[in-house]
């Protein structure tokens, strides 16, 4: 119905002789904005807010993926000698593997190339793919309400086999090996596949757990484990066990990040798109509880595709 609308819209706006992109601007370049705080310093607040993807936000301005957004950022803070120290405001429970770490291997090459302190602010939550990002800051502040943790993975795929027999449908795939529609949401997944599976998804846990033992080397690896059984911690849990460093709000690992870098006044800054509003440090900040977050992702991708997806997420 949606791109039935735009379609129509699109052929009224020709005939019309008005020009599209005058109603629907493609998305320009980043802007710096200027959010509080004085001085020719600044620190850069960076956003990670919702699910983790790669997948690009559709609608009628097509948006860039968290994962390209935070390139962009990322290598315009690394031209910029004012920046002096970077703030990470998370505020997800998590998303795919790959996402999570490629976003994590953007920050720890950006803090080599610049050596500047990065400090992780978990707001409402930072679990699963959202701490795995936060390892790679130099200190990791919980908001005292936080929830993080949730250290693990998990895989998700369907099974649209009764519902196919239901309607009287029928899925056949024609493959060079047994094992080549493994995962598939038209049967039933067999033993050996799934120990075939739980191997992947052992190995992106002990990527997950060294990632966690880099970030936290003050904690043993066996303590890591006994911690990342996937559930989740309150804050004040999360400092207590080692997983954080500090309790504070968002403005306290502002400061800290100053203190860090060693400013006594400072702007903070972030990048955004023209039109988009941003007037103090909370601005633009998404609530993305799990199953809120859960619609960003396309599960009927995995029904049309057929193909599981590895993530580290928390999914209750």
């Amino acid at each position: 119905m949606c791109n039935r609308f735009i379609a129509v819209l699109c052929a009224t706006l020709s005939l019309s002789g008005c020009i599209y992109p005058s109603f629907f601007p493609a998305p320009g370049p980043l802007k710096e904005v200027q959010v509080s705080g004085t001085g020719s310093a600044k620190v850069l607040l960076l956003e990670v807010s919702g699910m983790i993807s790669s997948q690009e936000k559709e609608g009628f301005i097509p948006a860039p993926s968290m994962l390209a957004r935070i390139k962009e950022q990322l290598t315009r803070a690394a031209q910029d000698d004012s920046i002096k120290a970077v703030v990470l405001r998370i505020n997800t429970p998590g998303g795919t593997v790959t996402a999570s770490d490629i976003i994590y291997h953007e920050l720890k090459t950006f803090k080599t190339s610049r050596k500047l302190p990065i400090v992780a602010s978990i707001m409402d939550l930072g679990t699963s793919g959202g701490y795995y990002i936060a390892a790679a800051a130099d200190t990791v502040m919980a908001h005292p309400s936080s929830v993080t943790g949730s250290i693990g993975v998990i895989m998700l795929t369907v099974n649209a086999r009764g519902l196919l027999e239901k309607v009287g449908v029928e899925a056949t795939a024609v493959t060079s090996g047994p094992r080549k529609d493994m995962g598939s949401p038209f049967r039933v997944m067999t033993a050996e596949e799934r120990a075939i599976f739980q191997g992947l998804i052992d190995s992106f846990y002990q990527r997950f757990l060294s990632v966690v033992q880099e970030g936290r080397p003050q904690l043993q690896m066996d303590q890591i484990k006994k911690l990342a059984d996937g559930r989740i911690y309150t804050g004040d849990q999360a400092k207590a066990s080692g997983l954080v460093d500090e309790i504070g709000y968002l403005e306290d690992a502002i400061e800290l990040a100053k203190k860090k870098a060693k400013l006594t006044e400072a702007r903070v800054v972030t990048y955004h798109r023209p039109g988009e509003y941003s007037n103090n440090v909370y601005s633009k900040l998404l609530a993305p509880g799990p199953l809120s977050s859960l619609a960003e992702f396309d599960v009927m991708a995995l029904a049309r595709g057929g193909t599981p997806q590895f993530m580290y997420l928390w999914m209750p």
